[in-house]
């Protein structure tokens, strides 16, 4: 069954544009790659130690994005919204040129990457797929924010909360289960920020290229886009994009179930360093056929396969 089988995409893709927190114009190409490689980054505008694995070992900084570093210490960030492409189309390998240390942010979701991968199809190989299968409960709690990921039977669901004073946005939660919901309205959820908070993140260095064409502003009770949300729960939605993405560093699917308040990036590393601290957590095995139920399969994914 090809559903079962390790995937990458079936021909080069290239994105181009401003990236969020440099302001710096990126060129970004998406290729191929071999069974069991894994999704490695390569810093083309550097001549060596460029390649960068997207592993939750490797996140060396999660303040409002997701930063990859390799041992001398080459940067890429932002990854979070590509890898939550690649996990909810079931892309397990492929190598991704960069000639920036930041992806580009496009419209501030994954639409433009879904929408192109799609477009050109995935392609199957004769390698089984791997899981990881969360055998116990792990918890990690900050103040009034925690996460956590608990055994599931065959699925990976995620029930995620936000809070916040602004009345516009409030409190939000929405629950969805990654292979089995149309992640659609997932994918399509832009980034989110407050008026207010926008010269404080430029004074950090942060949001350079930041805009109503890549981010929805908040301002009081008002949407400050020509295109208001695009679902009535598109500020939780995209804090659920960025947990798939941020959960995708582990390595292979999760099967387990994710519940998150008031979380963010780094929340979601600190629960994966702990998962895999201890060997009793989870336990990695290949699909086959026989041992897995329809729910886990995405038919979503399905009609992306060529």
């Amino acid at each position: 069954m090809a559903i079962l089988n390790q995937k990458t995409i079936n021909e080069a893709i290239s994105f181009s544009g401003v990236t969020l927190h440099k302001g710096k114009q990126a060129k970004m190409k998406i290729l191929p790659s071999p069974p069991n490689s894994g999704i490695v980054f390569k810093r083309v505008d550097l001549n060596k130690d460029n390649l960068i694995l997207a592993n939750f070992c490797n996140v060396s900084e999660a303040t409002l994005c997701t930063t990859l570093s390799n041992d001398a210490g080459i940067t890429v960030s932002t990854v979070e919204h590509l890898m939550a492409a690649f996990y909810g189309l079931g892309i397990d390998n492929a190598l991704i040129e960069i000639d920036q240390d930041e992806i580009p942010i496009m419209d501030g979701s994954s639409k433009n990457f879904v929408e192109a991968i799609n477009n050109i199809g995935l392609k199957n190989s004769s390698t089984p797929i791997k899981i990881i299968k969360i055998l116990n409960k792990v918890k990690i709690e900050n103040e009034k924010k925690f996460i956590s990921i608990e055994p599931t039977k065959a699925s990976l669901e995620i029930d995620f909360e936000i809070k916040f004073s602004n009345q516009l946005i409030g409190n939000q939660r929405n629950k969805i289960n990654v292979y089995e919901n149309d992640l659609t309205e997932i994918y399509n959820s832009r980034t989110f920020c407050l008026y207010e908070d926008i010269e404080k993140l430029r004074k950090m260095n942060l949001a350079k290229g930041g805009s109503l064409d890549n981010a929805i502003v908040v301002k009081d009770n008002s949407i400050l886009n020509d295109e208001k949300l695009r679902n009535s729960k598109e500020f939780v939605n995209h804090k659920i994009l960025d947990c798939i993405g941020d959960l995708y560093l582990s390595g292979y699917k999760i099967i387990g179930k994710v519940e998150c308040s008031q979380g963010g990036h780094r929340l979601t590393n600190e629960l994966l360093k702990k998962v895999f601290m201890n060997n009793d957590n989870f336990s990695i095995f290949e699909l086959k056929e026989k041992i897995i139920p329809n729910t886990f399969i995405n038919k979503k994914s399905l009609k992306s396969i060529a």
